[in-house]
This record gives structure tokens, C-alpha cells and sequence, in this order.
């Protein structure tokens, strides 16, 4: 059963809607809010219709941010749809490729403007732009309004300018750490989260299925071999360091056990002690060290030669890059490398992936992602070889390491072309993570896991939009990504916990319906009070009680049945069993 929502500022049956929608509406709508939802729940759809009320019942304009052009260009055309009646609207989209006078001419001639927030930033501060009558600020990926990001900025710039300031962040992934979540909730002066999970009773049966695959690889002997100079060197360091008592954590040498000894060595030197100098330059050695040993293991030839050009850039300007890039390993490093053609099992699994993927269904679209440009090119040379497998790239804006950047009208093209079908396989690294919608894709495949959460939820949420999606994650086994894959699983975890206790921590927010009143629901052509039907939807997915709940003494009979004898005497006294 379709149900779409009536409103004065949208057009008939444009927007689905959802009861969990409707009830975030009424809250954002309310007071600042951050909206928590898994990807492809509707984000747009409510900030849509948060719009369309806040515009009746307000004069001024809307600012809709997101974090590229790609993403701010996809917003206005889904936005458009639902706003097509309201011509006298104009809705635009301002990014840095306009140009200052074309902006300056731009900014106020729409009541709803679709804008990156650099050029907002960089508009109020030269005085181009006023937010004075800004009634609304809708912030994209809002996990980004954090330190000098100029989605923060720009939000500050809107909370001090505005008249009448309401504020919508909207987010798949805030972060699993209590302190960033206080962050992005200062920096927007949230006064409400509303937080949905995937396993939500009211929002589980909207989403589509996402069957995650772990695919383990074995890494070659040959790189092993190429490698194991670098553990030795970078072990020998470690040992010295807990000696001194510098390196304290168990296990494994890791980036968290190697940031911590810096930071001990560095306020070693603050407190006057001169040995300490050393140790900062074998830690930041290590550093390098486990940066080069986790390339060549994890990604490849080409990712370990792409750092190593980095190092060599560096080498002009840092004394001690230079003398890295001068040791004999390294020099002979860099000539075996120069001589190799990228052969890391994870080039063979992906081929493998995408060929059977393409023979059951000629009309798949695949994303595959991946940290470093490098990879991104050798992955589309390696599957270019296949006549019908139409690999095409997507990476960033900046040009670096010799690579040439793609610019906003490219990336805009390239996605295009991609979901019209002109190329069947996306090949991104991680400016394709957040945000954009390709209803067409499948299948992505993460050529490496990554131990951010917020990078890893971003990256699943590009495939299983529409219909069921499959994610593939290719582990090289023994690795750093065994442990990234672990790394992500518990703080991804840990994320819903820490948005909830940050949430609490607000006065809870009871949804009444009151600001929604004007949205009406049409269902197979008959028109259905709001009310009534948000009511309706909520008492079919609510939990049901039982009367007398037994489940609890049956719990505490089974354990009490399991216990050992000596449980039940005092602390000190032998039974027979002991004889």
C-alpha cells in the first residue's frame, strides 16, 4: 500500500510517506535537530517536507549545505521534484565553480538555495551574502561540523547572523565517540537528536536487504618477502623504545601504540628530558615504517610505490624523509617496486568478483572502493582487459602525487554516465563514499576495510537503496585489516550507545503532530488525516506485552540448576565431590 503526503508548497504524490518520516518532520520542525537514519531511509524526504512547512509558515529562504558538489547537485534535483509546482521558487544550486559575480547576482533570488559551504563561508565573510533572513539551515552529513570544517563555519556564521534560526543536521553516522557527537550538537545548537536504527520496528521493513561478505586473501609470498626487512627494522625500534619505557602497549605493533609513545616522548621533552629527542625520531621512523609495511601488504605495489612518491616530495622540505628514502633497504625498495606490475591477490579476487557478478546479471552495477588513486587505476587497467566489463574513475578534486584531479562538472558526468549505463563499474576512492545516490547499484566491494565506522557505513550505504545490495570486503589475511575490520564492527557498535547517552542529556522531545497538521496522506486516492495515520502505523509495529511475563524465573531456574556445589557453602568449606 502506497501512501504519499499533500502539502501546499509540494507537488501531489510526490513524496512517499513514512510514519517514522512524518514523526522526524514534527521534531525538526519543533526545535534544532540532529536526525539520525541508516542510509537510504529518507533523510532528503523529511528535510523536503521540514522545508515546504517551514516556508509556509515563514518569509525568508532556505540554505540546504552538503559537503561536495556532486552531492549538493543531487539534493537540488531530488528536491526539485518535490518542490516542481512552486516555480516562483527557482531552486538553485551555488558551488565554487560559479563564479564570484555570478553568486553575488544569485544569492536571494530563490526561497530555496542548494549551496557547498565553502562558497557560504567565503561569501559572508567578503560580505556578499547575508543569513539574516535564512528562516531554515539544512546541514548534509552533519558528522563534518567539527573543528575548522567549513560546514561548521558555515553554520556559525548562520547561528550568529539569522533572525529566526532552526537547524536540521542530518547524518548515517555521527561518530562512535561521545565527545564528537557533544561537538557537532555545540557547533549546530542542537536542542533534540531523533536516532533510528536499522532494526527499528517502524523503519526495518522500508529498508532494503544488505548481505555483507567477508572475501579473505592471501597475500604473495613475494610481497611477504618484500616486507619482512621493514618488520625486522620496525620491531628492533619498538624493542628500544619499551625498554625505555616509552612504548607501553601489549600486542601487536599498531598506529594507536606508536601515536602513544610520540605523545609520551613529547611531553618527556617538555618536562626537560633531552633523551627523549631520540625517541621521537625513532618513533616517527616506525611510523613511516608501519605506513610502508601496511601498503605493501594490504593494498599493493602500486599504494607502496604512491607512498614512497609522497616521501620522496617531502624529502625536500624534511631532513628526516630524506634520510628514510637514504636507507639501503628503502633505495632497493624502490627499485624492485619501479621494475613490478601490481600483483596483490586482491587484484585477482575483485576480477574474479566482478566477472561472476556480470555473468549472472548482465545489467549490475558495481562501486568499488578503495583509499589510494594509485589502486583506483591499476583496478581499472586490470579490469579493462574484459569486453563487457566498463570500469570508469571517481576521484577527487585535487591533483596530487601526479595524478590530475577530476573537477565537479566531470564527477557530476562520470556519475551520470554510470547510472545511465554506459559504464557498469564505479571505481572510487573516498570522496564517492558519502551521501550519493545510485539507486542502480548491487554490489559494492571495499578493497580494503577501513577502521573508521563512519567510513564504513558510509561506504555500504551506496549499494541495497532500492533493492536488495551485496557488499564484498576483501581482507588480506594476517594483516592490519583483520584488525580495521574489528576496529569499525566495535565502534560501530559502540556509536548508537554513545548517541544515545548524548541524547539523553536533552529534554525529551514528545512528538504531538502539532507542526504537521497541514500534510495530509493520500492513500490509493483517498486523502487520510495525518493523525490517524502516523497512529495508525504506530500501534502495527508497537511491542506487544504479555500479561504474565515467566521468562525471567524460568532465566534465573536454568542458572540456579547450573551452578556448581560449592556455590552453596561458605568461603573455605570442602564437600564430598573434592574427596
Amino acid at each position: 500500500m502506497s501512501a504519499f503526503v499533500e502539502h501546499p508548497n509540494l507537488s501531489p504524490r510526490s513524496l512517499q510517506a513514512r510514519a517514522y518520516q512524518l514523526i522526524a518532520v514534527d521534531q525538526v520542525l519543533s526545535k534544532s535537530t540532529l536526525l539520525i537514519l541508516p542510509t537510504a531511509a529518507g533523510k532528503t524526504a523529511v528535510a523536503c517536507m521540514a522545508i515546504a512547512q517551514r516556508l509556509k509558515e515563514k518569509s525568508g529562504w532556505v540554505l540546504f549545505i552538503a559537503p561536495t558538489v556532486a552531492l549538493v547537485n543531487q539534493h537540488m534535483k531530488n528536491s526539485s521534484i518535490a518542490f516542481k509546482d512552486n516555480l516562483n521558487w527557482n531552486i538553485l544550486c551555488i558551488s565554487g565553480k560559479d563564479t564570484v559575480e555570478t553568486r553575488q547576482s544569485l544569492w536571494g533570488t530563490s526561497r530555496v538555495i542548494f549551496a557547498t559551504p565553502q562558497v557560504v563561508r567565503n561569501d559572508v565573510k567578503n560580505g556578499r551574502l547575508s543569513l539574516k533572513d535564512c528562516c531554515m539551515l539544512v546541514v548534509d552529513e552533519a558528522h563534518h561540523c567539527v573543528g575548522s570544517h567549513a560546514m561548521r563555519e558555515s553554520a556559525r556564521l548562520y547561528l550568529s547572523q539569522a533572525d529566526n534560526c532552526l537547524v536540521m543536521g542530518a547524518t548515517a553516522s555521527p561518530s562512535s565517540r561521545i565527545e564528537k557527537i557533544q561537538e557537532i550538537c555545540k557547533n549546530l545548537e542542537i536542542e533534540n537528536i531523533h536516532l533510528r536504527t536499522r532494526e527499528d520496528r517502524m523503519i526495518i521493513n522500508y529498508l532494503s536487504e544488505l548481505e555483507i561478505n567477508e572475501v579473505k586473501v592471501d597475500v604473495p609470498n613475494k610481497l611477504r618477502e618484500l616486507a619482512e626487512p621493514f618488520i625486522i627494522w620496525q620491531k628492533q625500534i619498538v624493542d628500544r623504545e619499551r625498554r625505555l619505557g616509552t612504548y607501553v602497549y601489549p600486542g601487536e605493533i599498531g598506529m594507536s601504540g606508536l601515536a602513544n609513545a610520540m605523545d609520551r616522548s613529547s611531553r618527556a621533552i617538555k618536562m626537560g628530558d633531552s633523551r627523549a629527542y631520540s625517541s621521537v625520531s625513532n618513533i616517527a621512523t616506525a611510523m613511516r615504517l608501519n605506513h610502508l609495511i601496511n601498503h605493501l601488504l594490504c593494498q599493493g605495489i602500486t599504494a607502496a610505490g604512491e607512498f614512497l612518491d609522497r616521501m620522496q616530495e617531502e624529502s625536500k622540505k624534511k631532513k628526516s624523509s630524506k634520510e628514510f628514502l637514504e636507507d639501503y633497504r628503502v633505495r632497493n625498495l624502490i627499485i624492485e617496486l619501479s621494475n613490478s606490475e601490481e600483483y596483490h591477490s586482491k587484484i585477482s579476487a575483485i576480477r574474479r568478483i566482478v566477472i561472476e557478478r556480470l555473468r549472472n546479471d548482465e545489467d549490475s552495477k558495481i562501486i568499488i572502493f578503495s583509499t589510494f588513486r594509485d589502486t583506483v587505476k591499476a583496478l581499472e587497467a586490470a579490469l579493462s582487459e574484459f569486453e563487457h566489463i566498463k570500469p570508469i574513475q571517481f576521484i577527487g578534486q585535487s591533483s596530487k602525487s601526479g595524478s590530475i584531479g577530476l573537477s565537479p562538472r566531470k564527477q557530476i558526468d562520470r556519475l551520470e554516465k554510470f547510472k545511465s549505463g554506459e559504464f557498469n563499474v564505479l571505481i572510487a576512492t573516498s570522496v564517492g563514499e558519502e551521501g550519493l545516490d545510485i539507486p542502480s547499484a548491487d554490489l559494492a566491494i571495499f578493497y580494503e576495510p577501513v577502521a573508521s565506522e563512519i567510513r564504513m557505513i558510509q561506504r555500504r550505504g551506496r549499494t541495497g537503496r532500492k533493492k536488495q545490495g551485496d557488499v564484498a570486503v576483501l581482507i588480506a589475511r594476517e594483516t592490519m585489516d583483520e584488525r580495521a575490520l574489528l576496529s569499525s564492527r566495535k565502534k560501530e557498535e559502540y556509536m548508537y550507545k554513545s548517541v544515545r547517552r548524548v541524547a539523553r542529556r536533552f529534554p525529551s522531545s514528545i512528538s504531538n503532530l502539532r507542526n504537521i497538521s497541514d500534510f495530509s496522506v493520500i492513500i490509493n486516492g483517498n486523502k487520510q488525516n495525518i493523525r490517524e495515520y502516523v497512529n495508525h502505523e504506530k500501534d502495527k509495529f508497537r511491542t506487544e506485552l504479555s500479561i504474565v511475563d515467566n521468562s525471567l524465573d524460568i532465566q534465573v531456574a536454568e542458572e540456579n540448576r547450573k551452578l556448581p556445589p560449592q556455590k552453596f557453602r561458605p568461603d573455605g568449606q570442602t564437600g564430598l565431590e573434592q574427596f
